[in-house]
C-alpha cells in the first residue's frame, strides 16, 4: 500500500511505535514457499538504496516485508524508512534482536561487513552481504566456518553469479572443449574527468553533522579510531582502513566470474602492480590503476586489469590450447584455434540470467524457502576474498605472495 503523506518526523514516529506488535517467529522455523520472507536491512547508503527499491518493487510479487532498517546518519535512516515502510533503528544489534526477521541485507562499507554477518548468523538470520563477503582472508574463513556451523543460507552480493552464463561456460570447460586452459583475462575499468570516487558522483552531504545527527564512533566499528573525517565517511572506498579500493569493489565481481567459469578455488601465486598515475594529488590512498596476476595450480593465469583513468575495455575471454571463450553481452562464444578448427565444433551461447539485484534477491529466497542452491554462497565468496585480499597486500608489500594451504594464509613467496 501507498505511504500516507505524514510529515516526516510523523512517519518515523508511527513505525517505531508499531514495531514492538510484530508477531515473533522462531529462529529455527522452516519456511514453506507461501510464506513471507520478512527483512532487515543494514545499512542505507547509495547501494543500499538500490537494494530496498528492488525489494519495494519485488514486496508483492515474491511476497515481502521489509520490518526494520537501519544505519548511523539519521538522515538515511529516515529516508529508508519513508521508502521502505521499516521501522528504523541506529543500532543494528537492535535489529537482529527482531524475531520476526527471517533475513538481513548487509549493504554497509567493507569494514563492517564480518562483524554484522557473524552477528546475524548468531542471530539465526540469513544474510544478503554485500561483495565482499568480508575485509579480508581470516575473515572469510571464520565466517564461512559461521554459516557451515549455523545451517543458515547466506548469500554475497556479486549479483553476476545470477548470470548463469558463467556455469554453463564451466560445463563445456570440463567437457574439453577448450582443451588445456592457459590463460584467463577480464577488466573492470572506468574514466573520470575530475578525481576518481569523489566529485559529484560522491558527494560530501553536509547535512551531516558527527554527535548531532551521525554516530561517528559507530561507523568506525573494528576500523582504527580517527577524528570525523567526512572525505572518510563518503568515500570511504578510496581508505585502506575500509575498503580494498579496486580489488575489492570491482575486481571481486570479475575474480568471482572466473573461479565460477573455471571451477577454480585457491590461488598458488598472486602478484599486483599499480599506482597512482593519472590523479597523483588525489586524497585516495588506494591506487588508480591497479593490475593482478593469479596462477592456479596446474594453470590457468587470471589476469585482472583495471584503470581509473582510461575504461577502453579489454576482452572477457578463456583461453585454451584448442578454442578460446568469449564472454560476451548476451552470453559467449567459444571459437576454435586455427589448428584444431576441424577437431572443435563452435559455441554460441545466449544467457537467461542476468547481473541483476532482483533475480540475485530471488536466488536467496528461494534457498531460504525451498533450500535452492545459492548462486554465490560463502564458499565462493572466500574464494573471492582470498585472490582479492592477496592482490591487496601484494600491491601494499610490494611482495610476491604464495598461498600456504596448510595455514590458509597468504605468505611471501
Amino acid at each position: 500500500m501507498p505511504i500516507p503523506p505524514l510529515s516526516r518526523r510523523q512517519f518515523v514516529q508511527t513505525v517505531a511505535a508499531a514495531a514492538p506488535v510484530l508477531s515473533a517467529r522462531s529462529h529455527a522455523a522452516t519456511l514453506g514457499s507461501n510464506d513471507r520472507l520478512r527483512i532487515g536491512v543494514i545499512g542505507a547508503g547509495g547501494m543500499a538504496t538500490n537494494h530496498m527499491r528492488t525489494l519495494v518493487k519485488m514486496r508483492e510479487a515474491d511476497n515481502l516485508e521489509i520490518v526494520n532498517v537501519c544505519d548511523i546518519y539519521e538522515k538515511r535512516l529516515d529516508q529508508a524508512a519513508q521508502l521502505t515502510g521499516g521501522a528504523p533503528l541506529k543500532d543494528y544489534r537492535k535489529l537482529l534482536d527482531n524475531k520476526a526477521i527471517d533475513y538481513v541485507l548487509i549493504a554497509t562499507p567493507e569494514h563492517w561487513h564480518f562483524q554484522m554477518a557473524m552477528d546475524a548468523l548468531e542471530a539465526g538470520k540469513h544474510v544478503y552481504v554485500e561483495k565482499p563477503m568480508t575485509q579480508n582472508i581470516e575473515q572469510a574463513h571464520k565466517l564461512a566456518a559461521k554459516v557451515k556451523a549455523t545451517g543458515r543460507k547466506l548469500q554475497v552480493g556479486v549479483q553476476g553469479m545470477s548470470d548463469e552464463s558463467y556455469a554453463v561456460a564451466y560445463e563445456h570447460i570440463k567437457a574439453g572443449e577448450l582443451g588445456n586452459v592457459v590463460l584467463a583475462q577480464i577488466d573492470y575499468s572506468r574514466n573520470y574527468r575530475g578525481d576518481f570516487w569523489a566529485g559529484d558522483d560522491y558527494p560530501i552531504d553536509a547535512d551531516a553533522k558527527p554527535g548531532v545527527n551521525l554516530d561517528w564512533e559507530a561507523w568506525l566499528g573494528p576500523a582504527p579510531k580517527r577524528p570525523w573525517d567526512p572525505e572518510r565517511y563518503f568515500r570511504w572506498r578510496r581508505y585502506w582502513d575500509y575498503s580494498g579500493g579496486i580489488a575489492s569493489d570491482l575486481f571481486i565481481h570479475r575474480a568471482t566470474r572466473l573461479l565460477k567459469a573455471l571451477n577454480l578455488s585457491f590461488p598458488d601465486y598472486v602478484v599486483a602492480t599499480g599506482g597512482k598515475f593519472e590523479y597523483k594529488d588525489s586524497l585516495a590512498e588506494i591506487p588508480d590503476t591497479f593490475n593482478v596476476l593469479a596462477d592456479y595450480p596446474g594453470g590457468p593465469t587470471m589476469q585482472l586489469v583495471s584503470s581509473m583513468g582510461n575504461d577502453t575495455p579489454v576482452e572477457h575471454m578463456i583461453r585454451g590450447h584448442h578454442a578460446t571463450l568469449y564472454f560476451t553481452r548476451t552470453g559467449f562464444t567459444i571459437k576454435p584455434q586455427e589448428e584444431f578448427q576441424k577437431d572443435i565444433q563452435p559455441v554460441s551461447y545466449e544467457k537467461k540470467g542476468a547481473e541483476d539485484l532482483t533475480l540475485h534477491h530471488r536466488n536467496l529466497q528461494a534457498a531460504i524457502r525451498e533450500n535452492q542452491p545459492l548462486n554465490c554462497d560463502s564458499t565462493l565468496g572466500l574464494y573471492g576474498v582470498v585472490v582479492c585480499d592477496m592482490a591487496v597486500e601484494s600491491y601494499r608489500r610490494r611482495q610476491y605472495l604464495r598461498w600456504d594451504n596448510e595455514t590458509g594464509t597468504a605468505v611471501r613467496a
